[in-house]
């Protein structure tokens, strides 16, 4: 007879779940591990140095071609092959797919300068978080010794972390803004301003996708200058090219005007002023296009934007907001017929349009 006593079916669960949240736990703790094994194998050239090879490497054969000791390698790349970046047969090392597709700088899809970005600059400022969430405001003095009194002033302190942003926002429209400029027939507006258009990724699109629309980006001095320098060739379909501060200057007359990812970077009051300097140079029956990642409207989610309006806490003036609250903005600055669509990936579209 069995005399040992069987846990009770409640104690089973009870143990089940603490496990099940232990495991959670510790993976949040390990995420900054995730992304800094990322960070450094990118910068250290790894997927490049695979890629050019013909052939798989052994650890000692990426050490040598990288300048790296043998021993952190190894483990380096063992951690890739963990997180299904590389792939081992056994001993030497090559790409995965994914790693190709988005980790090494000659691909299209390339998101290597968002991570370089993420690595030297973001991931500076998030040491500051808690101080962020303390005081309300972003890190940028604390973090690289900065005053942000002029938020671009600090984001762009000097040319070399301006082209580092530009190229930030460039592998960005590079993977997502066909669906952005696609959730919404615009080939009606043909007259399309691109404000704080930066590198010009979005509007070389929009050229392509409507090329019966003339297309303008309208941003700072230095930063169209940066973008012809660094970021136009002479294949691509150039967009038109207006300099100005949408704050401070007139904005030109047009049927569209495109805000990606701009209203984030700024609080409610300065929202509402440059939406309703949008609202008086739209044309009769024209509209507003917003690009921001939305805020569910009952809190739970979506962790990216979450986790983003956190990051626009440490490094800017704004928050990520819910599409109710962008509707409210908008139509305080006059506009109707507001329409919201999800782009896929991570970010949804809004059309608002003058009455």
């Amino acid at each position: 007879m069995n005399t040992h006593t069987q846990p009770n079916t409640s104690v089973k669960m009870a143990g089940a779940k603490e496990n099940a949240y232990s495991r959670r736990i510790l993976q949040y703790m390990e995420g900054f591990l995730v992304s800094k094994t990322l960070f450094t194998a990118c910068e250290l050239g790894v997927f490049d140095h695979l890629d050019a090879s013909e052939h798989p490497l052994s650890a000692m054969a990426v050490a040598q071609g990288l300048s790296t000791s043998k021993d952190g390698m190894e483990r380096l790349l063992s951690a890739c092959v963990g997180l299904e970046l590389l792939t081992t047969q056994p001993i030497l090392y090559s790409n995965t797919e994914m790693s190709t597709m988005f980790l090494t700088k000659s691909s299209p899809q390339s998101l290597y300068h968002s991570i370089e970005y993420s690595s030297n600059t973001i991931y500076l400022c998030w040491h500051y978080l808690k101080d962020a969430v303390r005081e309300g405001k972003n890190q940028y003095e604390k973090a690289f010794g900065v005053s942000s009194k002029d938020l671009f002033e600090a984001l762009y302190r000097s040319d070399e972390e301006m082209v580092k942003f530009m190229q930030l926002m460039n592998s960005v429209w590079n993977i997502c803004g066909k669906d952005v400029l696609t959730a919404f027939d615009l080939s009606p507006f043909k007259s399309i301003y691109d404000l704080g258009g930066c590198s010009g990724a979005l509007a070389k699109l929009c050229v392509s996708v409507y090329p019966e629309c003339t297309v303008t980006i309208f941003d700072l001095p230095k930063v169209t200058e940066t973008c012809r320098k660094h970021f136009l060739s002479d294949e691509d379909l150039i967009p038109c090219f207006t300099l100005g501060d949408f704050f401070k200057d007139t904005l030109p007359d047009a049927d569209l005007f495109i805000l990606a990812r701009i209203l984030h970077d700024w609080k409610e009051e300065r929202c509402i002023l440059l939406l309703d300097k949008v609202y008086k140079s739209c044309k009769p029956g024209g509209g507003v296009l917003l690009v921001e990642a939305l805020l569910s409207e009952d809190n739970s989610g979506p962790v990216t934007a979450q986790l983003y309006s956190l990051n626009m806490l440490v490094q800017t003036e704004g928050r990520e907001r819910k599409g109710s609250e962008y509707t409210r903005l908008l139509s305080a600055a006059g506009f109707s017929s507001v329409h919201i669509h999800s782009a896929g990936h991570i970010y949804s579209v809004i059309l608002a349009l003058k009455g």
